[in-house]
């Protein structure tokens, strides 16, 4: 049973990934803690963090 389920859900995340664009057209877009707007460029490979923490 956990065979079938891990197939499908393989079966299913290959399916999607297949479905999306190749590329990105427009630069992504964050907004920090203080709410200002960050934007990430497209052209270099960018690496960015998410830390959260709960209050």
């Amino acid at each position: 049973m956990k065979l079938k389920i891990f197939l499908l859900l393989l079966i299913s995340v290959l399916f999607l990934s297949a479905c999306g664009d190749k590329k990105l057209n427009d630069s992504i877009t964050l907004l920090n803690q203080d709410k200002e707007e960050i934007s990430f460029p497209l052209e270099k490979p960018t690496l960015f963090f998410f830390i959260t923490s709960y209050t």
